[in-house]
């Protein structure tokens, strides 16, 4: 084997060796499509690459010989970047509002972002707000959050079921975790939205003259209609 190349520039330190950076030979080689090459020499390993148009790279420093595989370099990065995305994702919550008024098609739309939220892997803080003498109609709130439930019981889960805080009906959703195989094509029915919990003391039932509920609600990030 010819001397290193002195050239060479350093292997990164997080970071696998790469074509003229093995420096090791022979190798086990594995190839393109995980097949079993046997023990190389790691020159013959190389022109095999890039005759493919790729690169060889060690996956194995430990063992005696070294285990390489022939693989695109660059799209094995970008994919162990996406998996490092993944495992470091922190849910956010964020917010969608609507009212015992609100129309059919507003309603899908808020539906719609809802189910777009969840398919981040963040949760949904559905709000229903009661203006003046709607908190008379509570049912109709009720009613409303009910329908935006049933729509994204395939696409999540119930943290916490809907409740009344002063002036709203407030749930919030979680992302389903991925099914099993064999679950597949058989979506479990959601449990039935339960009523609102009575508000706590100190807030005005409809109809009465005490001071409104002031009390805001947990922050979450408002979703633009």
């Amino acid at each position: 084997m010819p001397p290193p190349d002195r050239n060479t520039p350093p292997r990164a330190p997080a970071g696998p060796r790469i074509n003229e950076q093995i420096r090791i030979s022979p190798v086990r080689l594995i190839g393109v499509n995980g097949e079993q090459l046997g023990i190389v020499e790691t020159r013959k390993a190389l022109e095999m690459a890039y005759d493919a148009g790729l690169d060889l790279v060690e996956v194995d420093a430990q063992a005696r010989p070294p285990v390489c595989k022939i693989m695109d370099y660059g799209k094995y990065k970008y994919a162990q970047s996406k998996k490092t995305q993944q495992k470091t994702h922190q849910p956010k919550l964020k917010e969608i509002r609507v009212r015992p008024k609100t129309g059919e098609h507003d309603i899908e739309t808020k539906i719609n972002q809802a189910r777009k939220i969840l398919e981040h892997h963040d949760k949904v803080q559905v709000n229903v707000l009661f203006r003046g003498r709607e908190m008379q109609h509570i049912e109709e709130g009720e009613r409303v959050m009910k329908q935006v439930l049933e729509a994204l019981q395939n696409d999540a889960r119930i943290e916490v079921p809907p409740r009344l805080e002063g002036k709203r009906i407030t749930a919030i959703l979680a992302p389903k975790p991925a099914s099993g195989k064999g679950s597949a094509g058989k979506a479990s029915p959601a449990p039935p939205a339960a009523s609102p919990s009575p508000p706590a003391s100190g807030t005005a039932a409809p109809g009465t003259t005490s001071a409104p509920n002031n009390t805001p609600a947990s922050p979450a990030q408002k979703v633009s209609s």
